[in-house]
């Protein structure tokens, strides 16, 4: 087994270093990526777009070959990680599983962040060209509790700002209602920043801080997915998702950006590991590249 000293830290390298994606660097080449008016329209009002194809099947059996090498503690990368939380168990079906940092030690999942059918919609939901902020990988094992209580991204990310978040939701496996696929609150987005209840505590601990207006809207919409599709969601879209009641386990990545310009607002590190981006300072560097620009869409 190779050394941590021996693995290379992808984060270094903000271009794709495989083929497992297609290049897209003029207009026409993106031009097949791109969201219609009427899908903008539907992201704007109801604050996520879902059922967006983003992956094919290669590329999803790519992905979940390397999720299932991230499993191990021991794999060589893993020092890179910035969060690694699992239950270590010795069946990959059981495995319960979510981290920061994949894009660092796996070539699919760094390639991942300049597919073209992510970096394309993202530039036309952001407004402008896109920057990257951290990945997450997801995964259920069967017969398991596994919840995220509802939430709203954006308040575990106030230490950048200002807020001109995505987060992109990606299916390694069909996400159905009975697995723990996402459930949204439909035009939750317009609702202002929430206290933060946790993600691993009560499912609905966020109805503890909403106004009777917000309560009586409170309507959790399940999004159910094909694997290699993707929803997109704004970040204060409430949104979590249930147990898996299933005998098939549900895997996922996550590819989280912001629009280029947003700033740090912490003195502090702004993810484990990295070093401290001073507050006013447009974030940037090894660790948030640029992933698409928009000039060339």
């Amino acid at each position: 087994m190779a050394t941590n000293s021996t693995v290379r830290d992808l984060s270094t390298k903000h271009r794709p270093v495989s083929d497992l994606f297609p290049r897209a660097d003029t207009a026409e080449a993106c031009a097949r990526y791109r969201l219609t008016d009427e899908q903008i329209a539907f992201y704007d009002e109801n604050g996520y777009l879902s059922g967006i194809q983003i992956l094919d099947d290669a590329q999803v059996d790519a992905l979940r070959a390397e999720l299932q090498e991230l499993f191990d503690p021991a794999h060589p990368g893993h020092h890179l990680f910035y969060e690694y939380h699992s239950n270590e168990s010795a069946d990959p079906s059981h495995v319960l599983f979510h981290a920061l940092g994949a894009w660092r030690i796996m070539p699919g999942f760094h390639d991942l962040l300049w597919n073209p059918a992510f970096t394309v919609p993202a530039a036309q939901l952001l407004g402008g060209a896109v920057r990257f902020w951290h990945d997450q990988l997801f995964c259920k094992p069967v017969h398991h509790g596994g919840v995220v209580a509802f939430h709203q991204d954006y308040s575990y990310w106030t230490r950048t700002q200002p807020m001109a978040h995505l987060t992109c939701w990606i299916g390694l496996d069909d996400a159905t209602s009975d697995n723990g696929c996402l459930q949204y609150i439909p035009g939750s987005h317009r609702f202002s920043l929430l206290p933060i209840t946790g993600i691993a505590g009560g499912m609905e601990a966020v109805r503890e801080v909403l106004t009777p207006e917000q309560l009586a809207r409170f309507q959790p919409f399940a999004v159910e997915l094909k694997k290699g599709q993707c929803a997109f969601h704004h970040p204060l879209m409430i949104h979590g998702s249930y147990e898996n009641r299933t005998d098939r386990p549900r895997r996922a990545a996550v590819v989280n950006a912001f629009r280029d310009g947003v700033a740090s607002a912490s003195d502090k590190p702004l993810l484990e590991g990295v070093p401290p981006i001073p507050p006013g300072q447009k974030m940037g560097g090894q660790f948030f590249p640029l992933l698409c620009d928009p000039a060339v869409l």
